[in-house]
C-alpha cells in the first residue's frame, strides 16, 4: 500500500514538472569590451523582424536572457544595425555566445545549440568568401595602378582575376550545396539558400538551382511541417514552381522569334 502511494506521488510530481515545462530558450554569454553596453534581441519571423528586448550587459560584459517562443525561429543578437549574429535555438536550449562587442559578427562563437552552431559555421565560411572578394578587389586596383589606365594592359591581365573570382564564387556555392545536403530538415538551410556572393544569389531559383529549393522544403516538411517558416517557404516554392513552368513554356517561342529577327 505504501509503495503504491509513493509511486502515485512520484507520478503527480512528474506530471506537474511536465506541465510546467515551457517552450523557452536561454541565451547567455560574455562579450569582450561590452561592459555596460547594450544588445538588442529580435526575432526573424517569416515576414517581419520583431523586436523582443534590449539587454544591458553587466560590468563584465555578461548577460543572460530567457524567452518563451511559440515555435522554433531565428533570433538576432545586435550590437548595431550592421553588426549582428543570428541564432537558431530550440526548445529548452541554453545558447552560449561569446565574442568581441566591437566586432561581433566576425568574432562570435556559439555552443550548446545545434541549429545556432550550424549558422555560425555558415557565417564563418561566408566571411571567408568576403575576404577573398576583398583580396580580388585590391588586386584589381593594383592592376589598374600598374597599367596606369592603359585599357589594353588591363584587358590582358584581367582574365586571370576573373578566373580567381569564378573560383571563389564556385567555392562558396559548393559549400552552400553541401550545407543544405548535410543539414536536411534544419531551418538553417533556409538561411543558406539565400546567401549571396558579391551581392548576387548563389542559388538561383529560376535555373536548375531550383532543385535545391525542392530539397530544402522536402527536408522541412519531414522535420517541422507546421512551423510558420516551413509554411511560408512552402508557398514561396509553389509560386516559384509556377513561375518557372510558365517561363519554360515561353522560352522556346522566344528563341524562335529572336532567331527570325537575326535572320
Amino acid at each position: 500500500m505504501n509503495t503504491k502511494v509513493i509511486l502515485f506521488g512520484l507520478s503527480i510530481v512528474a506530471l506537474m514538472v511536465s506541465c510546467g515545462k515551457k517552450n523557452t530558450f536561454t541565451i547567455e554569454g560574455t562579450l569582450q569590451n561590452g561592459a555596460g553596453k547594450q544588445i538588442v534581441i529580435e526575432e526573424i519571423a517569416p515576414k517581419d523582424l520583431i523586436p523582443i528586448d534590449t539587454i544591458t550587459l553587466d560590468n563584465n560584459g555578461h548577460f543572460s536572457f530567457t524567452y518563451e517562443m511559440p515555435y522554433q525561429s531565428f533570433y538576432t543578437v545586435k550590437v548595431s544595425d550592421k553588426d549582428f549574429v543570428t541564432i537558431l535555438p530550440n526548445y529548452n536550449e541554453t545558447v552560449i555566445l561569446t565574442g568581441d562587442y566591437r566586432f561581433l559578427s566576425p568574432t562570435y562563437e556559439v555552443k550548446d545549440s545545434p541549429g545556432s552552431v550550424q549558422l555560425w559555421q555558415l557565417n564563418d565560411f561566408y566571411l571567408y568568401g568576403t575576404l577573398r572578394l576583398d583580396s580580388i578587389a585590391r588586386a584589381f586596383d593594383q592592376l589598374v595602378a600598374e597599367c596606369k589606365g592603359d585599357t589594353n594592359c588591363i584587358k590582358k591581365q584581367k582574365p586571370m582575376l576573373d578566373s580567381v573570382y569564378v573560383s571563389a564564387r564556385s567555392e562558396q556555392q559548393q559549400y552552400i550545396i553541401s550545407f543544405i545536403q548535410r543539414n536536411k530538415g534544419s531551418l538553417a538551410t533556409l538561411i543558406a539558400l539565400y546567401k549571396p556572393f558579391n551581392g548576387k544569389a548563389l542559388i538561383n531559383p529560376t535555373t536548375a538551382d531550383f532543385y535545391y529549393y525542392e530539397q530544402v522544403i522536402a527536408g522541412l516538411e519531414d522535420s517541422v511541417p507546421d512551423n510558420p517558416h516551413t509554411v511560408h517557404f512552402r508557398n514561396t516554392v509553389e509560386r516559384q514552381r509556377v513561375y518557372n513552368s510558365t517561363v519554360n513554356q515561353e522560352t522556346p517561342q522566344a528563341i524562335v522569334t529572336l532567331g527570325n529577327n537575326q535572320e
